[in-house]
């Protein structure tokens, strides 16, 4: 819709013309500038699509929002929901995997579907990981907790300095992720180069756009990180391009992640 949310007539019309076997569901923005769903947004789209075609499965990518409100899409009409461990439901201590939680059967046939049919997900490899994936599910609630302050907190403080920041200080967030819009490619690269330098991992290395596999444009990362790829940690990325937007997430503790966004704008105002 125009103001970035679901556009429920255009689901129900598009759900009734191609009558798919299942719908996919975003939950966050990706590189996208529209606002996360919440799951109350998320829960009206499968009900929706439920009402139109009661037999069609909905499947959200949950990636991001877990444990950002105090319910999930399952819970409000979803089939399953999908994510990484090591963004929020890993807790900072996962060191790989990822889930799928929802409807017993559709969870059974997903495992079928990842071993083989008849054994599911009765035996497959772990690695050795299982302490470290309960422990981090346990704190994952706090986890997620530090990264949406250290999120208010970036919003707040560029918020001040004249950027355009999504959502602002003092929305409601149904994910983790924060944008800032930096307006020069200049800006993004000493935003992401400072948060790089406040982390506690590799905070030596200078990060630089480079033409990644899988984007249309350049993209710069910093991320500092103890288990490599993990978003749940503070780290920043962003495609060269206008409006030269930065995507920050995570943060393990509050203070670190205050530290990296310190770190951030001095650099930027060097």
């Amino acid at each position: 819709a125009k103001d970035g949310g679901p556009d429920m007539d255009e689901i129900a019309r598009r759900v009734g013309e191609e009558r798919p076997r299942a719908v996919l569901i975003q939950r966050s923005r990706g590189y996208d500038s529209r606002k996360a769903l919440s799951a109350e947004e998320v829960g009206e789209i499968c009900r929706t699509v439920h009402r139109v075609s009661p037999g069609m499965v909905c499947v959200v990518d949950n990636c991001y929002g877990e444990f950002t409100e105090t319910a999930e899409p399952t819970m409000l009409g979803a089939d399953l929901a999908a994510g990484s461990l090591i963004k929020n439901p890993g807790g900072g201590l996962a060191p790989t995997g990822g889930y799928i939680a929802g409807r017993a059967e559709l969870v059974e046939r997903a495992a079928y579907r990842l071993t083989v049919p008849g054994i599911g997900g009765e035996c497959g490899c772990t690695l050795g990981t299982n302490r470290q994936l309960y422990q981090g599910l346990f704190m994952a609630a706090h986890t997620t907790a530090q990264a949406l302050k250290t999120a208010a907190l970036c919003a707040a403080m560029l918020e001040r300095l004249g950027f355009e920041t999504a959502p602002s200080a003092r929305e409601p967030r149904y994910d983790i992720i924060q944008t800032v819009t930096l307006k020069t490619g200049e800006n993004l690269k000493r935003f992401c180069r400072g948060i790089q330098a406040g982390s506690p991992v590799d905070s030596y290395v200078t990060p630089e756009p480079w033409k990644m596999p899988g984007y249309e444009d350049e993209v710069i990362m910093a991320a500092g990180a103890f288990i490599q790829g993990s978003s749940i940690e503070l780290s920043a990325d962003g495609p060269m391009r206008e409006p030269y937007m930065a995507f920050l997430q995570g943060g393990l503790t509050y203070e670190s992640g205050r530290l990296g966004i310190m770190n951030a704008i001095a650099e930027m105002q060097q």
